[in-house]
């Protein structure tokens, strides 16, 4: 006998008379946050998935899985509920430390990052279509540091061999598609924003005025507040949105400036959001963005204030981003409302000169800076079965939202054994489907239909 599982029902059907069983499934309650399915990426050797699109490019992958594909997720409104676009970073690296000091090593120097067209079934991440980043040349930009000086110098994986610049070298972190196919991305070297077609090639870079980028395989175009120049290395621009009608993108830088130094930067509550107009190509707004108080956000002993982080932002609508707060192990999703904040673009905010610098304001408004002010969305880490690090964050509907992990190649750690081949933890990158207890406002014709 199947058990009736709805009373209601059941009193009803017991009234109208029924004598037959009668299967009915529970439905699960809406009435609070909850994670509804969870797919998982495949285990793919990184060798053998480049060498499909560049033959030959990757000799000897180190063992190392495909991963780091939740750099960041995309969802167009006009896109299948079931399909999604993610990003990979530079490729897998991590930090030894040689004579006291941490070197960068890039397993795979020759790896090129990535945009993949995903579908999730079955509890699992396919992948439909991959499509790589490459110069006017057609070439692979790869993921490798761009400026001696600059950025960190690259080494092998062992961090005994330096490896050369490449000033075509992406740190890819955010994306979104157009309805057009064309990609916008943003990453951390300079850190810039990059247009790019729906095969891949760059069309053009846009780094910060005074920033020094000659001889890409690519045009560039130094439009951003020069002060971004200042961005902390390995902490440039980690997200991006796209408005609605296409014409805007904003930015969000990973973390506070060095402004003026690293020191102030790594114990700063101030960050910065940029907006972008894609038919000018110029920033048209500035708006500063406050960390919460590091130790009552996460309460892990090990964290301090330059563990904050905003890893994602989706444009909810004309007014309204939803943002990605996170250290590795807690994340919260915030509104936040640009109608209530101050434009700091091209104030004396943007001059690395002005004394105290915005990052070092303990309180902005102190100062007429009115922060972008917050409203949370939900609490990631209050969920079952999210993944440490979450990177990217999509919109389905006003009530669902998908997230996605960064799981860093699971070669963070940078042990190898005697062979050269990753001694991994086994993370995975995974895809998470949200449901939200409280409607996100989005504009009446987009609520239902994306």
């Amino acid at each position: 006998m199947i058990k009736l599982t709805h009373p209601p029902l059941a009193r009803l059907v017991a009234a109208l008379g029924f004598s037959l069983p009668l299967t009915l499934l529970a439905q699960p309650s809406f009435a609070q946050n909850k994670v509804l399915a969870t797919y998982t990426f495949p285990d793919t050797p990184i060798k053998d998935f480049q060498n499909k699109r560049f033959p030959g490019s990757i000799a000897n992958d180190h063992k190392v899985l495909l991963g780091s594909v939740g750099s960041d997720l995309w969802h167009g409104s006009n896109d299948p509920r079931d399909e999604f676009w993610m990003l990979t970073d530079r490729g897998p690296n991590g930090e030894i430390q040689v004579d006291g000091k941490n070197r960068r090593t890039f397993w795979v120097p020759e790896f090129n990052p990535t945009i993949l067209r995903v579908k999730i079934e079955d509890h699992t991440i396919k992948v439909l279509e991959a499509i790589s980043f490459v110069g006017q040349s057609g070439k692979p930009v790869t993921g490798l540091s761009n400026l001696n000086g600059l950025d960190e110098t690259p080494y092998n994986y062992s961090a005994k061999e330096p490896l050369p610049f490449n000033l075509n070298g992406l740190d890819t972190e955010g994306l979104v598609r157009t309805s057009s196919g064309d990609f916008w991305i943003v990453e951390e070297y300079s850190p810039s924003i990059v247009h790019a077609d729906r095969t891949g090639k760059i069309l053009k870079r846009y780094i910060p005025q005074g920033h020094s980028l000659e001889g890409t395989d690519y045009p560039v175009a130094k439009v951003l507040p020069a002060i971004y120049g200042k961005r902390k290395i390995n902490r440039g621009f980690e997200g991006v949105a796209l408005s609605a009608d296409e014409k805007k993108l904003y930015m969000v830088l990973q973390s506070p400036l060095a402004n003026p130094d690293r020191k102030t930067g790594d114990a700063s509550r101030n960050t910065r959001v940029l907006a972008f107009d894609i038919p000018t190509e110029k920033v048209t707004a500035e708006y500063a963005y406050r960390f919460d108080v590091s130790k009552e956000f996460d309460p892990n002993p090990k964290n301090t204030p330059d563990e904050m982080k905003l890893s994602g932002v989706v444009a909810v609508n004309p007014t309204t981003l939803l943002v990605l707060e996170r250290t590795d192990l807690v994340a919260k999703l915030y509104s936040v409302d640009m109608t209530q904040a101050t434009n700091i673009l091209m104030t004396p905010w943007d001059d690395s000169k002005t004394s105290p610098a915005l990052e070092a304001l303990d309180d902005p408004l102190k100062t007429e800076v009115r922060v972008l002010p917050k409203t949370l969305v939900l609490d990631l880490s209050s969920l079952k079965g999210v993944p440490e690090k979450i990177e990217g964050v999509a919109l389905i509907d006003s009530n669902t939202v998908a997230i996605a992990n960064d799981n860093d190649f699971d070669s963070e750690e940078s042990q190898y054994d005697a062979e050269g081949n990753n001694i991994g933890k086994g993370k995975k990158s995974q895809i998470l489907l949200i449901h939200l207890d409280k409607p996100l406002p989005l504009p009446a014709e987009n609520a239902s239909a994306r």
